[in-house]
Parts: C-alpha cells; structure tokens; sequence
C-alpha cells in the first residue's frame, strides 16, 4: 500500500511538473503553444518570436498583427531560402492559421520579428505579446526566453547559429525581398 502511495505521489509531482513548464494560451478555436523567445546579446536590436498555433476550428484564421511593450516595433516576417540566398520580409496580410491545422512559427521560418529592443533579453525573461487574429480578436502572451541560440538556425550564412540583426536597417527593409 506504502509503495501505490508513493508511486502516486510520485506521478502527481511529474504531472504538475509538465504542466509548469507547459505554456499554452487559449483564444477561441485557437491555441498558442509554447510560445518562446531567444536572449539576445546587450546590444542587440532585434529578436525573434516562435510558437505553434493550432486552429481546431473549421475556417482559417490569420494573425495578422503583434505588438509588444519590448520593442519599438514588432512584425510577423517570414525566412526563407530561395537559390541559396537568405531573405526576410514581412507578410503584409499576416500568417493564415488554417482550419483544423497548425502555423508553426520557428527559427528560419515565420517568427515574430521584434526590432528596436528595449532592453536585451536575458534567458528566464517573460516577454510579454499582444497577438492579433483577424476572428478570434487579441490576446497577450508570453514568451519565454531561452538560452542565446536555443534552437538556432544551423545555416552557413549564419554566425553561430544566429543571424546579425544588428547591422541591417530594419525600418527600411533594404535587405529584405520584395516579392
């Protein structure tokens, strides 16, 4: 009897440990699943913003805009490699959420492109986003940081894993394609 009682004891701490670590936010047909972000070295200026977004509905959504207290100007952007050169831009009509299916924001892919940081991001922060969807409406969530390079992009155009945002003109947008 001893053993069934620490067995279960032992399997309600894991399960509230999953559940700790575990950060989803709830906004109608839609899901925010861990979303995270990156710590950034003291002069950065520029971060990225990742999470899977499921929709369980039965019409597409479309985040079509972020907003966040810790950057001068937060944007939905798309990476893409296209004849081995590396672009991003914005999408203008945000990011489709399809119906029964998943938009996955990651490293190299669609993110939220924080630019003009604040204040560097230090692992353990919570950053906080205001997510917009064209019919759920708006809900704020956070990011949580992770290590600097957490996840980062394995790519040869790369420093260590991360791309220097630091030396392009993000109000501009000179290095972005423009298709």
């Amino acid at each position: 009897m001893t053993s069934l009682k620490t067995w279960a004891t032992a399997a309600a701490i894991a399960l509230l440990s999953v559940s700790a670590q575990a950060h989803d936010y709830k906004l109608g047909d839609l899901t925010i699943d861990h979303p995270w972000t990156r710590a950034t070295p003291p002069k950065a200026a520029a971060a990225g913003g990742f999470a899977e977004i499921h929709n369980s509905g039965s019409e597409a959504d479309r985040l079509v805009s972020a907003s966040s207290p810790a950057a001068g100007r937060t944007e939905i952007h798309e990476m893409a490699v296209n004849d081995g050169v590396m672009t991003m831009r914005q999408l203008e009509n945000g990011l489709e959420i399809p119906a029964n299916g998943t938009a996955v924001l990651k490293p190299g892919s669609f993110h939220i492109m924080f630019m003009k940081l604040k204040a560097p991001i230090t692992k353990g922060q919570k950053v906080p986003v205001t997510l917009t969807f064209e019919k759920a409406g708006e809900i704020t969530v956070e990011l949580t940081a992770e290590k600097i390079g957490a996840k980062g992009m394995d790519h040869g155009t790369m420093v260590d894993g991360e791309m220097d945002h630091s030396k392009m003109k993000h109000g501009d947008h000179a290095g972005h394609s423009k298709d």
